[in-house]
């Protein structure tokens, strides 16, 4: 004998899905999917008729999603309800007859329930069901923002999770685009089943000057003088946490990085580091005495040709 719920008898979850019967397991998800991305409380804030819609969804997926509960499902649909009959002996009852199929048919599932003892003359006792097992719920995505400085420091904040208020404690130097898995935070299981899972994507906003390279360190473009990298130069660069500074070495061609211990970004598995590169100012808008002075270097330095090596 197949186990039942009431409410099997009374839904199509197909239709609520928008599938045929012959759906396969990929079409089934695909349309749960694209639902569930239509009717999700947090795209459809202050709606409850899109907040119940979800819940229907989510309904319909968890019993057409796990084979077995689909293949009861069918049957009950199908082949209807096995009651007790006269003189104990085994009756069955197509549901299309009880819903109004036939003459004297229930019209809802209390009448179903309540009237076995009248259809068959017994006392409605029904047959002993087989218990339903227990399955897993649906595990559910849900999307977090935070600010650069909030994924370094880390944060715990509050999202909306299908208009449950659901807390997310974010660990230190986060990277965007990471997962953060919370057990049991999704969809509630069936039958004593324990819930699923709730998936956080994080999304981090950009920094005006910082970079993330890798998951520690940090990279930034500093500009110097033409005097600073021929002579040689200590500048001062941003950090994080303020300023430090870097000794630039005489003769530094534009593009050259230096490394900084420690002002890159902290995580669990230690601290990163600051990658500063340096970048050489040209200038624009000389005055006369620049000028003078430039092309006086110029003639000082005629004999250097730095496209020898380019055969020209």
């Amino acid at each position: 004998m197949q186990t039942m719920r009431k409410e099997w008898l009374e839904k199509d979850y197909y239709a609520t899905l928008g599938v045929s019967k012959e759906a396969t397991d990929k079409d089934i998800k695909k349309a749960y999917r694209k639902l569930a991305r239509q009717y999700h409380p947090d795209s459809n804030p202050d709606n409850p008729t899109a907040e119940a819609k979800f819940k229907e969804i989510n309904e319909a997926y968890e019993v057409l999603s796990d084979p077995e509960t689909r293949k009861e499902y069918d049957h009950a649909r199908e082949m209807g309800y096995f009651v007790g009959g006269p003189g104990g002996a085994s009756q069955y009852v197509r549901v299309e007859d009880l819903f109004g199929g036939g003459s004297g048919g229930a019209t809802s599932i209390e009448d179903l329930l309540g009237g076995f003892g009248d259809l068959f003359g017994t006392s409605g006792r029904t047959t002993r069901r087989r218990q339903p097992r227990p399955a897993k719920g649906a595990d559910v995505q849900a999307d977090l923002s935070l600010t650069f400085h909030e994924a370094l420091a880390g944060a715990t904040k509050e999202i909306n999770v299908g208009g449950r208020r659901v807390k997310v404690k974010v660990p230190k130097g986060v990277a965007d685009g990471t997962k953060i898995r919370l057990r049991g935070k999704g969809s509630p299981g069936r039958n004593g089943g324990p819930a699923g899972d709730l998936y956080v994507r994080v999304h981090v906003a950009e920094h005006p000057i910082f970079k993330r390279k890798g998951r520690r360190d940090l990279a930034i473009t500093v500009p110097i003088t033409f005097s600073e990298a021929a002579l040689g130069a200590v500048i001062e660069v941003p950090t994080l946490e303020g300023t430090t500074k870097i000794r630039i070495p005489p003769g530094t061609p534009s593009g050259k990085t230096f490394r900084v211990r420690g002002k890159g970004v902290e995580t669990t598995k230690g601290q990163g580091d600051l990658l500063v590169t340096v970048d050489i100012d040209v200038p624009k808008d000389l005055t006369e005495e620049e000028k003078q002075l430039l092309e006086r270097f110029a003639e000082l330095t005629e004999d250097r040709n730095p496209r020898a090596h380019l055969g020209v």
